[in-house]
């Protein structure tokens, strides 16, 4: 198995995420962290440890400070990049400091998936060691390009998306188009266009609620919490 550690300072976005990791063969979360601190500490104290998926944004440091510090320390844990820091210097920065993949929120679990299954095969053909001709190189490079999730339709925010996504993810139970538009700051109509949106591509699911006449509303929780 191949030992994960989720670090993200939002913890029902860590649960999700470790529950994402946890769907995909051969990988097993070994712990969750929500801080810089509690990152650094887990990886001196779990037993074994093969991959980290780190958020950038965290309340006591950046994620790309983290990743500095596990090299400082001799860490040579591999890391995955699992952030909405979108900007180019972030993104350079990340591959600089030995990220072998950058995936930005947000994203479906076929996102992820498609990230740790690329990853899973750029380990099946290390561990076979021994010397590399060109087209051995060429598919061990190649095997972390595998493709991303696609993107957003036209017209749609990835910002707009990610605030959606959030509000979802921390609600304790579902929520309506105008609940989400009371906590984002968006219109109810834009807030019902990216819920159907979530809900077409199963990261969210639509329940119904009935009240004492008229038609029933629709509200929507996030598609792991079924």
């Amino acid at each position: 198995m191949i030992e994960v550690l989720v670090v993200d300072d939002d913890t029902r976005v860590a649960r999700v995420n470790a529950a994402y990791v946890e769907k995909v063969p051969g990988f097993h979360v070994a712990g969750e962290a929500h801080s810089a601190a509690d990152a650094l500490r887990q990886l001196e104290t779990l037993p074994r440890l093969d991959l980290v998926l780190m958020d950038h944004y965290l309340p006591d440091e950046t994620g790309l400070a983290v990743v500095q510090e596990m090299r400082r320390r001799g860490h040579q844990t591999d890391v995955i990049m699992v952030t909405a820091a979108r900007d180019v210097s972030t993104v350079q920065a990340a591959m600089r400091h030995g990220a072998l993949q950058y995936l930005v929120k947000p994203f479906a679990f076929a996102g992820l998936r498609a990230k740790l299954e690329a990853y899973a095969e750029l380990r099946r053909t290390l561990d076979g060691g021994g010397e590399a001709e060109q087209a051995e190189v060429d598919r061990i490079f190649g095997a972390l390009s595998a493709p991303s999730e696609p993107a957003l339709p036209k017209g749609h925010s990835p910002t707009t998306a990610e605030l959606v996504r959030q509000s979802l993810m921390s609600a304790d139970g579902p929520l309506s188009a105008q609940e989400i538009a009371e906590r984002t700051g968006v219109s109810r109509q834009t807030a019902q266009r990216y819920l159907k949106l979530l809900e077409r591509t199963g990261r969210a699911r639509l329940t119904l609620k009935y009240g004492d006449a008229g038609r029933p509303e629709h509200r929507y929780v996030w598609a792991t919490r079924a």
